[in-house]
């Protein structure tokens, strides 16, 4: 009995070292690189309101009403940097200025 309470003991001290290490990740992922062929064509599987969501995480403000087209890929008006532009948003959460 002695025995296996000491190994389970020295089984919980050992774990407490692995989760006392901190992460060197950093928190937010890197900018996904836009693909070069974008707004890429494909069935769409965004909301209105996820695609809007995605625009405003990217820096976009004043998102308007966004339709998505024959192509599968949602677009509107929007403010970036104080100018009002029009984007798109495809299948594959790429965003481009039209």
């Amino acid at each position: 009995m002695k025995a296996l309470t000491l190994a389970v003991l020295v089984a919980c001290a050992t774990s407490f070292g692995a989760i006392a290490q901190t992460s060197t990740t950093s928190p937010m992922p890197a900018p996904k690189e836009v693909d070069k062929n974008a707004p890429l064509p494909g069935a769409n599987s965004f909301t209105e309101s996820q695609a809007k969501g995605r625009l405003e995480e990217n820096g976009y403000s004043n998102v308007g009403k966004l339709t998505k087209d024959d192509n599968g890929v949602w677009k509107g008006p929007a403010t970036h940097a104080g100018s009002q532009v029009t984007v798109s948003v495809d299948y594959r959460g790429n965003i481009t200025r039209n």
